[in-house]
């Protein structure tokens, strides 16, 4: 049987990695940057970093934030629920319409300063990034008072393996993402996900 601390970090990695590996311009950047072999280990880690540093502060600060705003808890709580349930609907929707593939484009490999920026850019000016890391993650950590370190070091495991292994397993996932079937079957799954973390948020 697992320690509640170490239950907690499992909630944790596993909430993450249902939030993280929603397609978008982050994910799909480290795809690209894997499958053309470039950088691929600077840019999985700064991506993992920066998600950690705001997967904490979502954790300490919200915490903080809600005690001094009672009312703050519940209206993130079925705020976050509706955005989910929402992106449940946005991907379940891709899923039974979508016919995108994976298209990598061919050309000069591009300089680490000019991916860097770009990785950072993709990361730091996503609002979908603060509202799943910060907002969301926060407000799902108030759920385990006494644990918050636990979910918070899980959540950021889940976000660097995640990364790496998308970095670095990309060249076994072309030919599987060169299929729409491959993308609407992961629009499903995540679609699932979504809709039982907004039931959990809200039960």
């Amino acid at each position: 049987m697992l320690s509640p601390s170490l239950a907690v970090a499992v909630t944790g990695l596993s909430t993450s990695l249902s939030l993280i590996v929603a397609i978008g311009a982050q994910n799909a950047f480290v795809l690209r940057q894997g499958l053309r072999n470039e950088h691929v280990f600077i840019i999985c880690l700064t991506c993992a970093l920066s998600d950690a540093i705001l997967i904490t502060l979502g954790v300490t600060s919200f915490q903080k934030v809600a005690a001094l705003l009672p009312w703050l808890d519940p209206v993130m709580r079925y705020g976050g629920a509706a955005f989910l349930l929402w992106y449940a609907l946005k991907s379940l929707h891709s899923a039974l319409t979508s016919s995108d593939a994976l298209l990598i484009e061919h050309g000069s490999a591009v300089p680490l300063k000019q991916a860097l920026i770009t990785c950072l850019a993709l990361t730091w000016l996503n609002p979908h990034v603060y509202l799943d890391t910060v907002m969301l993650l926060g407000t799902i950590s108030t759920r385990y008072p006494g644990h918050e370190v636990s979910f918070a070091a899980g959540a950021s495991l889940a976000s660097l393996l995640f990364f790496f292994a998308l970095g670095y397993g990309a060249t076994r996932l072309r030919p599987v993402f060169a299929r729409p079937l491959s993308w609407r079957l992961l629009e499903g799954g995540i679609a699932a996900v979504m809709a039982a973390i907004a039931l959990q948020l809200v039960l």
